[in-house]
């Protein structure tokens, strides 16, 4: 499985490539009224209007970090943009190394431990759900 790490606060986290359509520079994000606490707003990406995430609400996650990225993830045939502070690399991981998680929560596939520091797999299905 090839996995994208991210930078969120302090934490990293990581998604399967195989979700992700793109990775942005952070743009100008049209707020929209009434939108779910974790809705940033929109961005019009080369002609495609994009629904943008704040991954760190919607994660409950502290962060005063600046926001340099925007991966744009395709489920289901919808396009969805999470902000994060920093796209960091993509590895490849064997299935093996994915620990079940500890806690039960729905936006969690797994725990990653490189050597270096430990990774959240987040479950791509669950964050276009909200």
């Amino acid at each position: 499985m090839q996995i994208v790490i991210f930078t969120l606060g302090n934490e990293k986290f990581a998604l399967d490539t195989k979700l992700v359509h793109g990775i942005e520079k952070m743009m100008s994000i049209t707020k929209v009224p009434n939108a779910p606490y974790y809705v940033k707003g929109l961005i019009n990406l080369r002609g495609s209007i994009i629904t943008v995430v704040d991954l760190k609400t919607l994660l409950n996650k502290q962060n005063k970090d600046q926001e340099e990225n925007i991966i744009i993830v395709e489920i289901n045939q919808e396009k969805i943009g999470l902000i994060v502070n920093k796209v960091d690399e993509v590895i490849e991981i064997e299935n093996d190394k994915i620990e079940k998680p500890v806690e039960n929560n729905s936006y969690i596939k797994g725990i990653i431990n490189l050597k270096e520091y430990i990774v959240t797999l987040l479950e791509g299905e669950a964050l276009i759900e909200g």
